[in-house]
């Protein structure tokens, strides 16, 4: 169960959307708890189609969904997907925003597992099926490059590799004010929150988590950083910009100002993971991948610059 207070950005929006927005949760799953019942503003029950406005009571009543159908892999080609190499043993892809890593309990939409599925590639990894070949994941909200391991022996070399932290991560995030030192590392330990299951929190039991930021350029709303993760927990870097009160720009589940977000345009944060730099499970051989804004970040980036 999720309740939270509707904020002045989504003021007028339908009640789907502005839950989705807030908690994270897919667009088909909210779907299902309003089927059910489970959507309800200042305590009244709605329907998907009614429209919030600022200060209700939004709770969202997960319960109310049916149980989830097992998940399987859905061959789905996926708009916007590049392919960055490919060999026998791994295949580094250009993941664009709206597409999950991998299939998921409430999650019906583009995977990278399902296009690959549905390009013709062939992933022989141990796991679940679901998650073959998955070494690294990004947010669905995240776009930018990732290698997914196709052999045996890539798949386990990988996963030993990001263990031990040899494999580079480089992530632009555009974050909001000014970060005080414009150049630090954030080490603190991310858990669960103790509120909704997929949101993530600082917790004094939490694993161990160390982000390192650099200040690319400083504008009036908002700065650009460069960043490079030691460690690789789920919402990482969303996690501790918000700690220190600088959230990625329009990622509203962890605090970001949704009057920003409507006058950059964004509808998820602004976080792109630009370079990924490994060794090659097989042949050793040093690798480097690039991956540049897409259209949505590119966009939002030159309206902060420009005001």
């Amino acid at each position: 169960m999720a309740i939270a207070v509707v904020p002045d950005g989504l003021d007028g929006e339908r009640v789907d959307v502005a839950a989705t927005r807030m908690t994270g949760m897919s667009r088909s799953r909210i779907d299902r708890v309003a089927l059910n019942g489970g959507l309800t503003l200042d305590g009244v029950v709605v329907a998907k189609s009614a429209r919030v406005h600022a200060g209700a009571l939004l709770e969202v009543v997960e319960e109310a969904a049916p149980a989830p159908m097992p998940v399987t892999v859905r061959p789905q080609l996926a708009d916007g997907m590049g392919i960055l190499y490919d060999d026998d043993d791994i295949v580094v892809v250009d993941k664009p925003a709206a597409v999950a890593a991998h299939p998921s309990v409430g999650w019906d939409g583009p995977s990278v597992v399902g296009h690959l599925a549905a390009a013709g590639f062939r992933i022989s990894t141990s796991g679940p099926p679901e998650r073959q070949g998955i070494v690294q994941r990004l947010d669905v909200g995240t776009s930018g490059v990732m290698v997914v391991a196709k052999s045996e022996i890539a798949y386990s070399v990988l996963k030993q590799a990001f263990r031990d932290r040899t494999v580079e991560k480089i992530y632009h995030a555009l974050v909001q004010g000014y970060p005080d030192p414009l150049t630090g590392t954030i080490d603190a330990p991310i858990g669960h929150d103790r509120g909704p299951e997929w949101k993530m929190a600082i917790t004094r039991d939490g694993r161990p988590s160390v982000t390192h930021y650099a200040t690319l350029e400083a504008h009036r709303a908002a700065t650009l950083l460069e960043v490079h993760l030691e460690t690789g927990r789920t919402h990482q870097i969303r996690v501790h910009m918000s700690a220190i009160h600088h959230p990625c720009a329009g990622d509203l589940l962890y605090g970001a100002d949704p009057t920003l977000a409507a006058r950059l345009g964004l509808r998820r944060q602004w976080l792109h993971a630009v370079e990924l730099a490994l060794h090659h499970p097989v042949t050793g051989r040093a690798m480097r991948f690039t991956s540049e804004y897409p259209a949505d970040l590119r966009d939002s980036l030159e309206l902060v610059r420009n005001h």
